[in-house]
């Protein structure tokens, strides 16, 4: 397993309304212009269904930076990020223009009203770990049993239909 190192972030995308596929693109390309922050990688985009959501399939990717900017700067230039491409949040898990967590930042692991990191659901969710797979296969997620990598979750993901699209 690779820990991630402190001054690098993972950032999972998605989008079901509108242009997907180019909300994603878009963001991952801003994500690399946030201030203090350069993008590293951006994963394939892979179609899913919606998960505990409902909707249209589906757009997404992980985006791994670095950045200078503290979690909460970086969430709050997430929320902003969403803002711009039109997201709106009328009720849980609604459809989305786009959606952006962050995922993980280094090895730091907190659990505040506002972020919980790593995300606490992350290693649960095909869509986050098959292109978190593509960029760091051994990662490190820290805080999740048995070990902790990437890898050893996609498995368990498996019924969670996608489709590599690029």
């Amino acid at each position: 397993m690779v820990a991630l190192a402190p001054d690098h972030a993972l950032i999972g995308l998605g989008a079901n309304l509108g242009d997907a596929v180019g909300a994603v693109r878009s963001a991952a390309q801003a994500l690399g212009h946030l201030p203090k922050t350069r993008l590293l990688a951006c994963s394939p985009l892979y179609r899913s269904a919606p998960w505990q959501a409902e909707g249209p399939d589906f757009i997404n990717a992980v985006a791994w930076l670095q950045t200078g900017l503290q979690p909460l700067e970086l969430l709050e230039a997430l929320q902003a990020l969403e803002l711009q491409h039109g997201r709106e949040r009328p009720y849980p898990n609604a459809p989305r223009t786009l959606d952006l967590d962050l995922l993980m930042m280094g090895e730091l692991q907190m659990n505040t009203p506002r972020l919980t990191l790593p995300h606490p659901r992350m290693h649960l969710r095909a869509f986050v770990l098959q292109p978190l797979q593509d960029l760091l296969p051994d990662v490190h997620i820290p805080g999740v049993v048995p070990t902790g990598a990437v890898g050893a979750w996609v498995s368990s993901t498996s019924g969670q239909a996608m489709a590599r699209l690029t």
